[in-house]
């Protein structure tokens, strides 16, 4: 299908979901779906929707590519196929392709790590350990970790009698080399991670269906916006590719190249009268600026003319 949005936004989505049979006029953000698929933008993440229903789970996809955000038209594609595979398309390119059982939590996983396998007592698990060789030296704890503040000074009007001793406020000493640690050395010792080995999973089951839907009734649009102006067109719903293509080439594509020249267009006159009123704005604080000028000049005259007059002798 084709989406176009006339309004840039930082949030949106635009994608549509694929529908079994249902009472349309009741239709709504908790309806049943088989597929939701499209673009959704929520401020920095900005991605393609790919979801499917499966036994009462809306089940997210694992990839999450990047969605087009400008103004222009473009067309997504969704493809899935009788082997199981699938294929995300924007304009026709691929953008993402897979396995439906890798890139989904169709089914439970094929493997699962062996519960009844124990890691033995003696595995050892630290990677490293304390050097043995490793010694602290001998003038490591030579300076403390504060010294006095060399350049404080007494204020004048301390009184020992009244306010005791004075003492200079304490600084970081810049030689203290904090607490010693030994080195860490690799353990020889060390038997890696350890980690059961994976035995078939008994609640995995098989599904050669994934992706396969019957009784497919309508698409629709539940859709949380922020601006307006969002426009779709020229969906299908389709058993066959070439028949996809075709169409898209038939609709979309016979006005690809003209909305792009029309986009262009406006955005470059849009641009020259931004520019147009940016220099009308300089020159009219040019003209402000020589005019306040011009009336400071003036008071400044006036002012001289009203001070008394000296005659010299």
């Amino acid at each position: 299908y084709k989406r176009q949005v006339s309004t840039q936004s930082t949030w949106g989505g635009g994608y549509v979901k694929v529908l079994p049979e249902l009472e349309l006029a009741k239709f709504d953000g908790d309806s049943q779906y088989y597929v939701m698929f499209g673009p959704d933008i929520c401020g920095a993440t900005k991605k393609v929707h790919f979801i499917f229903g499966y036994k009462g789970n809306n089940l997210l996809w694992k990839k999450e590519p990047r969605c087009e955000t400008d103004q222009l038209t473009h067309v997504y594609t969704a493809i899935i196929n009788p082997d199981g595979t699938y294929e995300m398309q924007i304009d026709g390119e691929k953008k993402e392709s897979g396995s439906l059982e890798e890139d989904w939590d169709f089914l439970k996983p094929k493997t699962i790590p062996d519960p009844d396998e124990k890691k033995p007592e003696d595995w050892v698990d630290e990677a490293e350990i304390v050097d043995p060789e490793d010694k602290k030296p001998d003038d490591w704890d030579s300076e403390p970790e504060t010294i006095p503040d060399a350049d404080a000074a007494q204020p004048e009007d301390w009184d020992e009698e009244e306010d005791g001793q004075w003492e200079a406020p304490t600084v970081p000493n810049p030689k203290y080399k904090g607490e010693w640690t030994p080195k860490m050395i690799p353990n020889p010792a060390y038997s890696g991670v350890w980690k059961a080995k994976d035995i078939d999973n008994p609640e995995y089951v098989a599904d050669a269906n994934l992706g396969v839907y019957e009784g497919i009734a309508a698409v629709g649009f539940d859709l949380w916006q922020v601006k307006s102006g969002t426009i779709f067109d020229n969906i299908i719903v389709t058993d066959s590719v070439d028949e996809a293509k075709a169409f898209s080439a038939e609709t979309n594509g016979a006005t690809k190249e003209a909305e792009k020249k029309m986009f262009d267009k406006i955005e470059e006159e849009k641009k020259a009268k931004e520019e147009a009123e940016r220099k009308a704005r300089e020159e009219e604080e040019k003209k402000n600026a020589y005019e306040e000028e011009e009336e400071d000049d003036e008071d400044e005259e006036e002012e001289e003319e009203k001070k008394p007059k000296h005659e010299e002798l």
